[in-house]
């Protein structure tokens, strides 16, 4: 069955003097239909890290084309557990199982046709009950009756799923500590064997307040605290270090520029804690700036 977003046309159909989302939905609508669903043969699916960016992420094709070609490099999972940068709550909290659950707009400043934009979900009640089925005795989880996916979840999901046709809950981080979320990362790790995409999504670099527009205005003109950091994680990352990863704060070069707040850095523990190997090498699928910021994203088997 066809999808529609609002504003926008029905995916497949000719689209003229369209934003880049329509014709990147008329495209890759039909190929997303196709898409293999995953299989108990398939075996268990990665777990990711990536860059979500704003919402003008949308606007931007090639990047698009990037997470969608991502997505369907592998099976279409059963669902998706993502945790994003945008949502801290103790103890772990679920956004709600129901279908068509809105959208929550935690921005501001852009262009208002962000915020026409939705998302439609199958209702995941069936994932919500596989998350807490992981979580040791007496943890509670409390399943919000009403949130819905923030941008770290939506903007990314409209590209590599933009039919909208896969269950998804966010689960909110309790903890920035890497050593915490590493052990979040591993309980969440067996619901990879039943065909559940894990995610974990910030920015690789975010240091939003150094920027400059000559920074943000051209692809090639990152700052030297980008630059930096984005290399650093980079060669760490190619070791599976994840200790030197975890020590960031004290060991990384371009801090506290690269993260004067580390929201959008944590996540990558939840990734890297829910690799089968800990401590295995990652394998990058996304590299490049994107308004001087890393767009550095990667997978864990």
């Amino acid at each position: 069955m066809m999808r529609r977003f609002p504003p926008y046309g029905a995916i497949g159909e000719v689209v003229v003097n369209a934003r880049p989302l329509d014709r990147f939905l008329a495209d890759a609508g039909p190929v997303s239909e196709g898409q293999p669903a995953w299989e108990p043969s398939d075996g268990p699916v990665p777990a990711l890290y990536l860059g979500h960016g704003a919402p003008p992420l949308l606007d931007d094709e090639p990047w698009m084309g990037e997470l969608f070609d991502w997505a369907q490099s592998m099976p279409k999972p059963a669902g998706v557990l993502i945790v994003s940068a945008h949502w801290e709550a103790a103890p772990p909290n679920l956004t709600s199982p129901l279908a068509d659950t809105p959208l929550v707009y935690d921005f501001s400043g852009f262009d208002p046709h962000y915020y026409r934009l939705t998302y439609p979900t199958p209702g995941a009640g069936a994932l919500a009950a596989q998350v807490r089925s992981v979580m040791p005795a007496g943890q509670p989880v409390y399943v919000h009756p009403d949130r819905g996916l923030d941008q770290g979840a939506w903007v990314p999901l409209t590209a590599m799923y933009p039919l909208g046709d896969v269950p998804v809950l966010q689960l909110s981080m309790p903890t920035l500590e890497p050593e915490r979320l590493l052990r979040m990362g591993e309980l969440l790790r067996p619901l990879r064997e039943e065909g559940v995409l894990i995610v974990g999504s910030g920015f690789m670099t975010h240091g939003l307040p150094y920027l400059t527009l000559e920074n943000m205005n051209g692809p090639g003109s990152p700052p030297a605290w980008s630059r930096e950091f984005d290399a650093w994680a980079a060669a760490a990352l190619a070791k599976g270090d994840v200790d030197t990863l975890a020590a960031f704060r004290d060991l990384a070069p371009g801090m506290p520029y690269a993260h004067p707040t580390i929201e959008h850095y944590s996540p990558i523990f939840v990734t890297l804690g829910a690799a089968t190997t800990p401590g295995s090498p990652v394998e990058t699928t996304v590299e490049g700036f994107w308004w001087g910021l890393s767009k550095r994203s990667f997978q864990v088997t």
